[in-house]
């Protein structure tokens, strides 16, 4: 049975909104493929994000940097196929909308148009303003990134907490208000302290979403492999593990196997 106050047939950057003026929390879990996403989406999950966190669970790179435009394009399709009710928002991929707003554009309308995704998702602030302006001025929902941003991740080479300083905690309350002005309708928080977190989601009008960023924001987003426990190196203070979907699999996997070398599988019963 889903949890969520407000029944919608569909999920919209506009019900987002409605949900932060009236403090319903906005519950937001990442999704890669058909048949995760069909799960997360009957659950009544609000938004599926398609992160480029798929370099890291999906494909095994360290970071999210090797993922392509067509890989994401190729992942953001399976979901789409899946989804009923949840909005479905598309990472862009790292080097297709830094520094270029015309490939920035033309990167985010390959995504909408080949995908039929509902919005695309950028990390930065100001940085990233004439990119986040143009695909904006196409009409296509923007999400925001602030905070720790996993694309950025040799620049700043770790992944620890950020806005921590009083000068960076400054500059990210600006882009979040940037970000807002431009049209963003939304913000992902990601790994800074709680106490910025919420000042930033009571100073914009536009819903905040948290990853390791305290409950003060307008919700929460988590990676799916991660809250599932199919991942089981990866223990960072803000993530709780709702199962623990490695360890019952791999026992699956073992029964399996035990039984077809034992010829126990398959028994009379389970065959023709």
């Amino acid at each position: 049975m889903s949890i969520h106050t407000n029944d919608v047939k569909r999920v919209t950057t506009h019900v987002l909104q409605e949900m932060k003026m009236r403090n319903e929390k906005i519950s937001m879990l990442t999704g890669y493929d058909y048949s995760m996403a069909k799960i997360i989406d009957s659950a009544g999950i609000d938004i599926i994000l398609v992160g480029d966190s798929a370099s890291n669970v999906m494909a095994g790179h360290e970071t999210t940097l090797p993922i392509t435009l067509d890989q994401m394009i190729y992942h953001a399709c399976s979901v789409i196929r899946a989804v009923e009710r949840a909005l479905v928002v598309v990472d862009m991929p790292f080097g297709s909308y830094q520094g270029n707003s015309k490939e920035a554009l033309s990167s985010a309308i390959r995504i909408m148009k080949e995908s039929g995704a509902h919005a695309v998702k950028m990390e930065g602030g100001k940085e990233i303003l004439e990119s986040t302006n143009r695909i904006l001025s196409a009409g296509i929902p923007v999400m925001g990134h602030l905070g720790l941003t996993p694309q950025s991740i040799y620049k700043f080479g770790t992944y620890v907490v950020r806005a921590k300083e009083k000068d960076e905690a400054k500059q990210l309350i600006e882009d979040a208000k940037l970000l807002e002005e431009a049209g963003c309708f939304a913000i992902v928080l990601e790994k800074i302290p709680s106490s910025l977190a919420t000042k930033v989601a009571q100073e914009v009008k536009i819903p905040i979403i948290g990853i390791g960023a305290g409950n003060g924001v307008d919700g929460q987003v988590l990676v799916v492999h991660d809250m599932l426990g199919i991942t089981h190196d990866f223990s960072p203070r803000f993530l709780r593990r709702y199962h623990n979907l490695y360890e019952e699999m791999k026992g699956a996997f073992e029964n399996y196997i035990k039984d077809v070398k034992s010829l126990n599988f398959p028994n009379e019963k389970e065959q023709y």
